[in-house]
């Protein structure tokens, strides 16, 4: 995304309705200027008693006059806002298509709030740069050129006067109200994302708040945020009430003049008298066309802000390597290979990974242990291709993830991450995420492989899963999983918050059906690691053990230490 570069792609996408909207503005503002100039001409005829067909002539010009005016204007309306709203459509999109090969990196660097009102404010105020940025100065150039040739064919002079009040309208008053909106660019816009950052962090705190008495304080911070954004707000409106005034003032002071002007001329003979009054009204109705012109600066400061923050939301975020559209297949158990593979976050002084070599048979069970923060959630981050490595090569398959296709990745993949989301809905939403056809008795067959047989497919589930405990968390997430038919299992503690013996059926039941599936679990606890064909111990970001088991028992190394710790919990668990 190139700045408003997107939105002229945009604005081409739709060039039907803009130009069918184009026509329907000039036709309308001529037919406007044609209107109003026809009844002040009727007006002085109607002093020298004309002829009655004149009169009639001149009156059913106007009403076919008005006719066209309103249709051509709705016209106008209805093209134009249609042309907007499908750019809006088209603009969302393609930027929240942008967002989701970002994640989750970018919601490291973005607060949720933040990114909410870029995906909503910023986009919802591009709309504005068609409407108030880019099509008034295409009406005002030709429906200002129409009404100065005919008005050029009356009398030169008032022709002139015409184009010197064009230039004040389309130059002069938007300059002026341009140099006051630079002095506010942007603040509007920042004030309401950090608006919208606060309230949803209130929201999402709010029980945590209350419980250590905060709530009062962050109410009060939301309080003056609020009142800085109206503050602001305020201050912007008044910049284009200020030129909105100063276009007014502009179009009295060219009528008046055109009325001096005009008697002048009548006096020396250059100008029929019974010209006078349609010259007048000309003068009203054509600079009416140019009203946009003195919010226009407003408008496309508003639009270049938002455009900018939507370029650098997507721009400045680590970028996937692109896609080469491979699949991944899925009809048997996959291979992993990690070959030198080095992770490390942005602004972070040193790797989550370093120099990680490994590979992972088809249909072999790997547990990869080590202790909090030694960057074994990074790798399943890595093999779903959430995340690009900073050195190396990993391959599926004998495919490198450089090629692949990350939706066939996860097509193929069964995974469940430390955190995973619950929608509001009932416990069948929740499970029926993939789009698949399952039966109710399915379901119910494997809330009962987890140790959910007490939940019913119809019970409600919280937003963010709020009235579920941690543990029936992970059993729901390892139901989700279980449902589908991947052959590669990542499980990233899927039953830390489960007791031993809750833990030992759920996971009896998981090995059974992945039985010949590739597997990697992501665990703290050791116990039960026996089953497992393969440990990967690292710490720091470094394998420093791999082996089986009793391979790794035996050469008591961190592994065996780390086991020895885990008794000895476990012992005085029991004795307490």
């Amino acid at each position: 995304m190139n700045g408003l570069a997107v939105l002229s792609k945009a604005m081409f996408q739709e060039r039907k309705d803009i130009i069918l909207s184009i026509l329907g503005g000039f036709i309308a503002g001529i037919a406007g200027v044609a209107l109003f100039s026809a009844s002040g001409y009727m007006i002085s005829q109607t002093v020298f008693a004309p002829p009655l067909y004149t009169l009639i002539l001149l009156t059913s010009m106007v009403k076919l006059l008005g006719l066209l005016r309103a249709a051509s204007r709705y016209g106008e309306r209805l093209y134009s806002h249609q042309a907007t709203f499908s750019m809006l459509s088209r603009l969302r999109t393609s930027f929240f298509a942008k967002l989701i090969p970002l994640t989750p990196g970018i919601l490291n660097k973005n607060r949720s709030g933040d990114l909410l009102a870029r995906i909503v404010g910023d986009v919802e105020s591009l709309q504005n740069y068609f409407l108030r940025v880019a099509y008034p100065p295409i009406m005002v150039v030709m429906v200002f050129l129409a009404t100065v040739l005919f008005t050029s064919a009356i009398s030169f002079w008032i022709a002139v006067l015409f184009i010197l009040g064009m230039l004040v309208t389309a130059f002069v008053v938007p300059g002026i109200v341009l140099l006051g909106q630079r002095k506010i660019n942007g603040r509007v816009r920042e004030q309401r994302a950090l608006l919208s950052t606060e309230v949803t962090e209130v929201l999402y705190g709010f029980r945590d708040l209350k419980v250590y008495g905060q709530l009062a304080q962050r109410e009060g911070q939301l309080q003056q945020a609020s009142a800085v954004l109206a503050a602001e707000q305020q201050r912007a409106a008044g910049h284009l009430l200020r030129g909105q005034s100063m276009h007014a003032l502009v179009t009295f002071l060219i009528s008046w003049g055109v009325l001096a002007l005009g008697a002048y001329l009548i006096m020396d003979g250059a100008l029929a008298g019974v010209f006078l009054a349609m010259l007048i009204m000309a003068s009203l109705t054509v600079f009416e066309e140019a009203a946009a012109m003195a919010t226009l600066p407003a408008y496309k400061e508003d639009s270049e802000h938002a455009a900018k923050r939507l370029t650098e939301t997507v721009q400045s975020t680590e970028v996937l390597s692109p896609q080469r559209g491979g699949v991944l297949p899925v009809d048997h158990a996959i291979s992993i290979e990690l070959s030198g593979v080095t992770f490390q976050y942005e602004g972070e002084w040193r790797p989550a990974l370093r120099d990680i070599s490994l590979h992972i048979s088809p249909g072999s069970k790997t547990a990869i242990v080590g202790a909090s923060g030694s960057g074994k959630s990074t790798i399943i981050e890595l093999l779903l291709k959430l995340r690009a490595p900073t050195a190396g090569d990993i391959r599926l398959s004998g495919l490198s993830v450089n090629e692949l296709d990350e939706t066939s990745i996860w097509q193929a993949a069964n995974v469940v991450l430390q955190q995973s989301h619950f929608f509001r809905g009932t416990i069948r939403d929740n499970l029926l995420l993939d789009g698949e056809e399952h039966s109710d008795d399915q379901l119910s067959e494997v809330l009962t492989k987890v140790q959910l047989p007490d939940k019913s497919l119809t019970d409600m589930v919280y937003e963010k899963g709020e009235n579920l405990s941690d543990g029936e968390k992970q059993r729901l997430a390892l139901a989700r999983a279980m449902l589908r038919k991947g052959r590669l299992w990542l499980l990233d503690e899927p039953t830390s918050s489960l007791d031993y013996v809750t833990e030992q059926h759920v996971l009896k039941q998981l090995y059974a059906q992945a039985a010949k599936d590739t597997l990697i679990l992501i665990c703290h606890r050791l116990a039960g690691l026996e089953e497992m064909d393969r440990i990967v111990v690292i710490d720091q970001g470094k394998v420093v053990e791999t082996g089986s088991y009793w391979e790794l028992m035996e050469q008591k190394g961190y592994f065996y230490e780390m086991k020895n710790i885990e008794r000895q919990m476990i012992g005085e668990v029991a004795h307490i």
